[in-house]
């Protein structure tokens, strides 16, 4: 049986395709946007996350970790750091699944130290998503697969969706489609909806602002468009990257003549930036105002000038 990380299943959300669903968030991302909302998100495996606000600063952590590493470790101990005079494990250097993180984790007094993601097996997923079955069949819902991307995880999302359709199941995707066409067209024959990200068309955008290929992306939801029933292009609307009118423009006149018809926007907001303190990453987009629909209405024109419907 598939196992994937897992680091969170979100129960009754009403944003991640129609009707009641269940979203099953899988950590691993090949991209690095700077806007990202979920950077827990983008290694594979499991980590460690440090909330300095409740660290007391008392280096229990260390000493535990410190004894399980045993006596073959490294004589000063476990990779530190320091913040605001409190010592404590490196949490990016320190790998979640070790026993010398759950070690850490369980000597900690004030509970500053928490593990993100866990291994789990096919069945322990479905066996979540299947307590909301009722749910999903009174509104049109059903599961929707997110990350991360995904579409990284692709044998352990094959076996899902097909345990999923067993069940007569609604299934849905958010991904931004970085994967090889194979992986990609394999997975959208198992779907019923995908929601998929348009985040540019400019190849040099997109390799400075996500470390991605636009080649790669735009390929598979052009593919997507032309074979798949229910595709709904988003595209995150971000400053400085792809909030200018020309921006609109070329990605309305892209998305036209590669025969999609409507898209999501989705103004930026800064509503994960406390989560870079937790695994202790750079935040870039610090003190960059948060966007609104308001603000946005000139945008979304472009596109309806451009013959596509526009929505938030």
């Amino acid at each position: 049986m598939q196992t994937a990380t897992v680091f969170n299943i979100q129960k009754f959300s009403l944003n991640d395709g129609p009707g009641i669903r269940t979203v099953v968030f899988l950590k691993g991302c090949p991209l690095r946007c700077a806007w990202c909302a979920n950077p827990e998100s983008q290694r594979r495996s499991p980590q460690l996350e440090w909330k300095e606000s409740a660290c007391v600063g008392c280096g229990a952590c260390l000493v535990a970790a410190a004894g399980v590493a045993g006596p073959g470790a490294v004589a000063a101990g476990p990779a530190a750091v320091e913040y605001c005079g409190k010592r404590h494990v490196d949490v990016r250097s320190m790998r979640g699944d070790s026993d010398e993180a759950r070690a850490a984790v369980a000597a900690c007094p004030a509970r500053a130290l928490s593990i993100v993601g866990k291994a789990k097996t096919v069945d322990e997923v479905l066996r979540v998503c299947l307590q909301d079955q009722p749910f999903y069949e009174d509104s049109g819902g059903g599961v929707t697969l997110s990350g991360g991307e995904a579409l990284t995880w692709p044998d352990f999302c094959a076996e899902l969706l097909d345990r999923l359709r067993e069940e007569n199941i609604d299934t849905c995707i958010e991904t931004e489609a970085h994967v090889t066409p194979r992986v990609f067209q394999r997975m959208a024959g198992k779907l019923d909806h995908m929601l998929i990200d348009l985040k540019h068309v400019d190849p040099q955008k997109i390799a400075d602002h996500t470390g991605g290929r636009a080649d790669l992306m735009l390929d598979n939801l052009r593919w997507a468009l032309a074979n798949h029933p229910d595709v709904l292009p988003r595209t995150p609307v971000i400053p400085g990257f792809n909030d200018g009118l020309e921006d609109a423009r070329t990605m309305a006149r892209w998305l036209r003549e590669s025969g999609g018809t409507r898209v999501q926007l989705l103004p930026f907001h800064n509503f994960g930036e406390g989560k870079y303190a937790l695994v202790d990453m750079p935040y870039s987009l610090g003190g960059v105002k948060n966007l609104s629909p308001e603000n946005l209405v000139a945008y979304r024109q472009v596109y309806l000038d451009e013959g596509i419907e526009a929505f938030f």
